[in-house]
């Protein structure tokens, strides 16, 4: 025997030794907005949720672009498996089959969570609001009201807002002088949309529209702006970390994301599990404890951190002033308001 085959027989025979490598653990997609909430989503939830029940998670960041979803549930190929979205977006993609109804008994039911957190198609995943930030060390009083927003001659310097015409149009309409419960009564006339718009042309100039989430903060911080809405959540990390900013709930919107689960998911099984999990008291204790969102399970209803409490929408002294957003509206005349406000930036 040759020496070549000599060590051909010696490698085979340790191969055979060699224990085969581990089956791989199941991958699956979440999806969410990215920034500090999602970091905190990983450290408080998806990786509990991945060492509990063998599941590698991958994570993945988008804008809230349902155009990606909609490729998905028409070519039969779903990249995501759980996506984070905003409620209209829920409700306009479960219409659209874009997402998987939810069965709530193999998600242990909803009794646990608060009002709304249950959807046909989606289990809320956070509570979060749009309050009025302002930098404290560049203003001389504190605002009180979106009136005070408008106001460039008391408050001088840039505005941020959100750039579509959600949120954006109940405020100009609440700075006008409308009451927060005629707000989208008003809204959904004629008359009232030329009103919202008309109050947005006094601002115009003074208006900078972020697009991504960790814009109001930055700007607040280099003076590029002194007043902007932007989520609470983002604020409240902001502040933690020396930022002088403060938030205002008077008028303000807060809604729900939903996690929901794609049409065509490959492992819709593993995304129901993560979704029980994900509403389970002691995950969104740990989130709650480490972010400013408001949290859905019931029994964490009088146990929010107190330092976080001022930028929580639950809080109980925000909830009394805040807006909540009317998401039927939105998924009725969110397409009409979102071209007029595009019309309305190009000229």
């Amino acid at each position: 025997m040759s020496m070549n085959s000599k060590k051909l027989k010696i490698a085979c025979a340790l191969l055979m030794l060699s224990p085969l490598p581990a089956l791989a653990a199941e991958s699956m997609v979440i999806v969410g907005f990215g920034g500090a909430a999602q970091k905190v989503q990983n450290t408080a939830i998806f990786e509990p949720f991945a060492k509990k029940a063998g599941v590698d998670v991958v994570q993945s960041e988008y804008n809230g672009e349902m155009a990606k979803i909609k490729v998905m549930a028409e070519t039969g190929h779903a990249d995501w498996d759980v996506v984070q979205v905003e409620a209209p977006d829920l409700e306009r993609g479960c219409a659209e089959g874009l997402f998987q109804k939810l069965d709530w008994n193999k998600l242990g039911g909803s009794d646990q969570l608060i009002a709304g957190a249950k959807q046909d198609c989606g289990s809320a995943a956070l509570v979060w609001g749009m309050p009025l930030v302002y930098a404290t060390d560049k203003v001389k009083t504190a605002p009180t009201s979106w009136a005070d927003f408008w106001d460039t001659t008391k408050y001088p310097g840039k505005r941020g807002l959100r750039k579509g015409a959600m949120y954006t149009l109940e405020y100009a309409l609440l700075a006008d002088g409308v009451a927060a419960a005629d707000v989208y009564k008003v809204l959904g006339t004629p008359a009232g949309v030329d009103r919202a718009f008309a109050k947005l042309d006094k601002l115009k100039s003074s208006i900078q529209w972020w697009e991504a989430g960790s814009q109001p903060m930055q700007w607040l911080a280099s003076g590029d702006a002194v007043m902007s809405t932007a989520f609470s959540g983002r604020g409240a990390v902001a502040a933690s970390e020396g930022l002088k900013v403060a938030p205002l709930w008077q008028g303000s919107l807060y809604s729900m994301d939903y996690w929901a689960i794609t049409k065509h998911s490959a492992h819709s099984d593993s995304a129901n599990t993560f979704i029980a999990y994900a509403n389970q008291a002691e995950p969104q204790q740990k989130f709650a404890h480490m972010i400013a969102y408001g949290v859905t399970n019931k029994s964490l209803a009088d146990k929010l951190d107190a330092d976080k409490a001022p930028w929580i929408a639950t809080s109980p002294q925000n909830m009394a002033v805040a807006v909540p957003l009317n998401i039927e509206f939105w998924v009725d005349h969110g397409e009409e308001l979102e071209e007029r406000l595009n019309a309305w930036l190009a000229h």
